[in-house]
């Protein structure tokens, strides 16, 4: 018996020693402990802890988990050859290995799969400020025609309001666009960005583009392609 708790003792400790981190006294089907919870098991695992040749890291816990002393690893040493005690740190540090290889892999497809989908979120926000369009052609000549001075006259007032209240930065699209729309009901977004286009083309207004991620602009329909850039902010020249 003493002999059969002594090899307990020492398989125990061989499996302690490499596992930093502490393992069960007694484990079950998933999660196999130090000692095996028989009898004999509790018996072994009484003796290692009256020894002081485990300590418990978690105590409060149901399963414990144990950690191997100063005191253990000097019995071990004592009792065993130290090839043997390598040998079990490399099965520890293959299995280890096997669990971060697949760790990476499943991270590896998680971070693909957002590269995927932020690749798709751009692309539908091409075609949605490429599709806002006015209702007709005739309409949007119309608006020109009638509403044009005003629509100019209310982008810039809204944006020297904006100025004037020392805003620390630059107006967005869409403010400006509902400012304008108060004053000017039909006019359309699509006709909005032609009166940007103008404004900036006679150097009254400067345009600036979204530097975040596109995923994350809100509002997408007030933007305004300009070139390979996204204008979402504007402001007075001068």
């Amino acid at each position: 018996m003493a002999d059969k708790c002594s090899q307990m003792v020492l398989s125990a400790l061989s499996r302690a020693v490499a596992d930093p981190e502490g393992l069960p006294l007694h484990g079950g089907r998933a999660a196999p402990g130090l000692f095996p919870a028989t009898t004999g098991g509790k018996q072994a695992a009484q003796r290692c802890l009256d020894e002081g040749y485990l300590r418990p890291v978690e105590a409060s816990s149901v399963k414990p988990r144990c950690v191997i002393t100063d005191k253990g690893c000097s019995y071990l040493l004592a009792q065993v050859s130290p090839r043997q005690v390598l040998e079990d740190f490399v099965r520890v540090l293959e299995a280890r290995e096997a669990q971060f290889d697949f760790l990476l892999s499943a991270v590896r497809e998680a971070r693909a799969g957002l590269d995927g989908l932020k690749a798709n979120a751009e692309q539908v926000l091409q075609h949605v400020l490429r599709a806002e369009k006015p209702a007709s052609l005739s309409a949007r000549f119309n608006t020109f025609r009638n509403d044009g001075t005003a629509a100019d006259a209310a982008i810039l007032a809204r944006l020297a309001q904006w100025r004037d209240s020392g805003a620390a930065e630059d107006c967005p699209l869409p403010d400006v666009y509902r400012h304008c729309a108060e004053q000017v009901p039909q006019l359309t977004i699509g006709c909005f960005h032609d009166m940007l286009r103008q404004l900036q083309r006679a150097e009254r207004i400067y345009l600036h583009p979204w530097t975040g991620p596109l995923y994350d602009l809100p509002e997408p329909p007030f933007a305004l392609l300009i070139g390979h850039e996204v204008a979402y902010y504007a402001s007075l020249r001068g």
